[in-house]
């Protein structure tokens, strides 16, 4: 029998500025204590600052790419298998992927300090977009962990 509950997905909302579902949520993800517009104003300011020292037409594009590249691939979780713990590789949904790279990208943004916050999150945008900055080097450390547990992938179900 399953310990959690099932999860229902919600409809994608897209934000009011690029009618981007992936903004919107990474605009949620942004949110804390209900303050939505604040969150929009950080995560739009950042996006106008990421594409001003760009030559990129589209203000979508350097956003979804740093996106893209933090999102792993694999992850590992904890199976108990009779009194042993194992550290077993899983490959992950496309949906959580996603919002591990947001979470990344927003944690490390806030771990910036010193910097206003929409001025960080631009940073560890263009930082991921080029491949490079905290959230791609958690994603690589993720992903080492997972190679080295994969002896461990038959305990996987």
């Amino acid at each position: 029998m399953a310990r959690r509950k099932r999860v229902y997905h919600k409809p994608d909302y897209r934000d009011s500025r690029y009618d981007s579902p992936l903004v919107a949520r990474f605009v949620a993800k942004m949110m804390s204590g209900g303050k939505k517009s604040t969150a929009e104003r950080i995560v739009y300011a950042a996006i106008d600052k990421v594409n001003e020292s760009s030559s990129s037409v589209d203000p979508l594009e350097i956003f979804n790419r740093a996106v893209e590249n933090a999102k792993p691939r694999l992850e590992v979780k904890s199976r108990r298998v009779g009194g042993a713990t194992y550290q077993v590789p899983l490959e992950l949904s496309a949906d959580r992927s996603e919002s591990l790279a947001m979470r990344w990208l927003i944690n490390y943004a806030r771990n910036r300090k010193g910097t206003p916050m929409w001025s960080a999150l631009a940073n560890e945008i263009r930082d991921a977009a080029t491949g490079q900055g905290s959230a791609i080097r958690k994603r690589d450390d993720v992903h080492k962990m997972a190679q080295a547990n994969r002896a461990f992938a038959h305990f996987r179900w």
